[in-house]
């Protein structure tokens, strides 16, 4: 008995379309119950309104334990925090390609904290991180309003509210004083 062989016809390979626009999750959490579909909708259309028709990405949900520990190797900050980018490709590549950490763990925390949905808050995490992906930073406070500016618009795009403002009070006592 030989090993059967399928044709390249009977294979299903994505259509050339699919891999210039691949999101891949990797849901490890047990805070929030999202649906891959919606979330893949919230990056297509995000990266879209950037001007992105091309990307390799992956996102992991995971707790504050995983990214605690992420942030720390990779960051240098020994605490959890909301989302981590790892951009890997260069600014100017045919096509972006990275990876984004989320927190649902923190996203939970805030938004039962501030009385909103915890997927308006998981929604603002995958905004922000694949703003920075497209080379936006909040470093200085002109960049980061600007940012946030940005964050707003995309979320009412699709109809989510921006759960910043709703939630900064929250968000900041839940940095550890380093971090302020």
């Amino acid at each position: 008995m030989g090993i059967e062989n399928k044709s390249d016809e009977a294979r299903e390979w994505p259509a050339a379309s699919d891999l210039a626009r691949l999101v891949e999750i990797s849901d490890t959490q047990t805070h929030i119950d999202l649906r891959a579909d919606t979330l893949k909708r919230l990056v297509e259309g995000t990266l879209s309104d950037e001007g992105i028709g091309q990307f390799s990405l992956s996102i992991a949900l995971v707790d504050d334990a995983t990214i605690r520990v992420l942030n720390s190797r990779h960051l240098g900050h020994d605490w959890a925090t909301d989302v981590i980018s790892f951009p890997l490709s260069e600014p100017g590549e045919p096509v972006l390609s990275g990876e984004l950490i989320v927190s649902t763990e923190t996203a939970a925390r805030i938004a039962r904290s501030a009385g909103i949905d915890p997927w308006n808050e998981v929604a603002l995490y995958v905004v922000h991180g694949l703003l920075h992906l497209c080379g936006y930073d909040d470093k200085d406070p002109s960049a980061a309003e600007a940012m946030r500016l940005r964050e707003g618009e995309i979320l009412a795009l699709r109809g989510l509210i921006n759960p910043f403002p709703l939630a900064e009070p929250n968000r900041i006592g839940a940095l550890p004083e380093s971090a302020r």
